[in-house]
């Protein structure tokens, strides 16, 4: 009897934990306070740019602010619902928030309800790579940066039409830019 009690609540642990959430700190991350339109300390990050960065560890953590380090070079995770991102709703262009390499479109965020901003689609085929991810027992697919190989979240086969899929990405670790004409649009309707 124990066992089946014992088994019942790892599956129930599991399935609870498949939607995203894992290695979450008690404490929620600091916001990324990186100036997100120079980025002056790190001659990694381009919004142009296309070809691969490798930097070792040691130079990704003098450059990085530690919360960006630990979700993109340790694969952790932030806390459900800590992005300010998560709420955004503005049309504009999400970057990778490490190197600056552009990976998703805001027509394409939806609303899942899962605590971390989602994505139905990346902007292109190459500015996102996918690993298998089989940690804490369950089966994922890892996203990460197509330029520089950071942990951004994971993909699963649960979104909404055309493609199926969410993004389940960490804010932490994108850079959101406003898309230039719509804020000309909106300033020029203010007037």
């Amino acid at each position: 009897m124990n066992h089946i009690v014992r088994n019942t609540v790892i599956v129930v642990l599991a399935l609870l934990l498949q939607q995203c959430t894992y290695s979450q700190s008690s404490t929620p991350p600091k916001l990324n306070t990186m100036d997100t339109s120079k980025k002056t300390n790190n001659p990694a990050y381009s919004h142009t740019e296309k070809g691969s960065v490798n930097l070792t560890d040691e130079q990704w953590k003098k450059i990085l602010p530690a919360d960006v380090y630990e979700v993109a070079r340790n694969k952790g995770t932030e806390r459900a619902w800590t992005s300010p991102l998560e709420n955004l709703h503005e049309v504009g262009t999400y970057y990778c928030a490490v190197c600056g390499n552009p990976l998703f479109q805001s027509d394409t965020k939806f609303e899942s309800g899962c605590g971390w901003p989602s994505f139905y689609k990346p902007i292109s085929k190459s500015s996102i790579i996918y690993a298998a991810d089989n940690s804490y027992g369950m089966e994922r697919t890892e996203v990460m940066c197509g330029r520089c190989k950071s942990h951004l979240g994971h993909v699963f086969n649960d979104g909404p039409p055309p493609t199926h899929l969410r993004y389940c990405i960490n804010g932490v670790v994108l850079d959101f830019e406003k898309a230039k004409e719509a804020e000309k649009n909106y300033k020029a309707d203010k007037q």
